[in-house]
């Protein structure tokens, strides 16, 4: 397959290990992956704030820049939703591209038919599913079921793992205090657990709970999904 890697906005900017562990992986699985140069935020910023029109140009310019390939594997759920359920939308000319975008975890099990990726990480982990990934791309148990075939992991159940992080992107800013708020029951769902680590799909939502957590000085760390995948015994030689 001619794969192409959709790294977003925030991973491109704040988590540049995120991409660099999808690409390591999948390339492990025996796949080429390219990362096209031309491609730039998919407008979801834009959209979710009003600026429906200023959206359109970055659509087109998404089905342009990854039309050549097979499938676009991205390590956000947030994005991946967007993509999938608004470029359409916005340009239906772009419904072809959008149809072959996936978040990391549908790709793997999905595309790939594979969960047992060859991974390694000794760490009690606990998995935040975050509401995109839920609520609008319905991956399912899917990331689950990757990370139970992850050797040496001690997979901890979160306690009301559907509820928000209260991230939201700009809601966080509006609407502060809820956000705040909602944010503190989720970190109390994750000291619960007891983990070393939190995973989730999106590193937006990590970013949002993540500082919380050090705030709080608690001693959980997080990780995107990717990395945990893309985690081998060598690495920690």
């Amino acid at each position: 397959m001619k794969v192409a890697l959709f790294v977003t906005c925030v991973n491109d900017t704040l988590y540049p290990e995120t991409g660099r562990a999808m690409v390591r992986l999948l390339r492990r699985l025996g796949h080429d992956v390219e990362f096209p140069e031309g491609q730039t935020c998919c407008g979801q910023m834009h959209l979710n704030t009003g600026y429906r029109r200023q959206a359109l140009p970055l659509v087109k310019g998404f089905a342009e820049t990854f039309e050549p390939y097979d499938a676009v594997v991205t390590p956000s759920a947030s994005c991946a939703a967007m993509i999938r359920d608004w470029h359409p939308k916005l340009a239906p000319r772009a419904s072809g591209v959008a149809s072959r975008v996936y978040e990391l975890s549908e790709f793997l099990v999905d595309v790939l038919d594979v969960t047992d990726v060859g991974a390694y990480f000794p760490h009690r982990v606990t998995y935040h599913p975050t509401c995109h990934s839920l609520r609008m791309l319905h991956v399912g148990d899917r990331p689950l079921r990757l990370l139970r075939e992850v050797r040496g992991i001690d997979l901890a159940d979160l306690p009301d793992a559907a509820e928000c992080c209260g991230f939201g992107g700009t809601f966080a800013l509006k609407n502060a205090e809820v956000s705040a708020a909602m944010c503190a029951d989720k970190v109390t769902a994750v000291r619960e657990t007891r983990a070393e680590a939190l995973c989730a799909a999106d590193n937006s939502c990590l970013m949002h709970i993540g500082g919380a957590l050090t705030r709080t000085r608690a001693a959980v760390r997080t990780v995107h999904l990717a990395e945990i995948l893309a985690s081998t015994e060598e690495d920690l030689k």
